[in-house]
């Protein structure tokens, strides 16, 4: 119920609340960037490199801007990474543009990951097929579940 209430004050803006803007200073510190690359979710499918790069370009130097598409049709995935020259670039960025809106689209603005290694595909393990029923078809061993 303590929650409640002081998520109503905080809500409201009231003064004499007891978590000033102090209290959330660890959050400002976790997520401070390390890296100079943002990666942008809730793109509109019809954001293109071009209307990205100029809504990132009054922060800073911007490296590179890119929407990512889909091989086949060409089409906006819905997300992007904007690379600035600077790490401090990156954060004037980040609290600039994160929750605002793009092309009638509300887009986020985080940290960049790195992308994750692919699981590589043998070749000298045996294919396995599924009939849909739940069993699938191992040609060295046969059924199995």
């Amino acid at each position: 119920m303590a929650f409640v209430s002081t998520f109503r004050r905080i809500l409201a803006g009231s003064n004499n609340n007891s978590l000033s803007s102090s209290s959330f200073s660890w959050v400002r510190h976790c997520s401070a960037l390390s890296s100079p690359k943002l990666f942008v979710s809730g793109l509109s499918r019809l954001t293109t490199n071009e209307k990205l790069q100029d809504a990132f370009a009054p922060f800073g130097e911007l490296v590179d801007a890119r929407v990512i598409t889909d091989r086949e049709t060409g089409r906006s995935k819905g997300f992007g990474f904007v690379t600035y020259a600077t790490v401090q670039d990156a954060e004037k960025a980040k609290e600039g543009m994160n929750a605002k809106f793009l092309d009638g689209w509300v887009i986020f603005v985080d940290p960049a990951r790195p992308r994750e290694p692919r699981r590589p595909l043998h070749q000298d393990q045996p294919q396995s097929s599924s009939s849909g029923s739940g069993f699938t078809t191992n040609k060295t061993i046969g059924w199995c579940k």
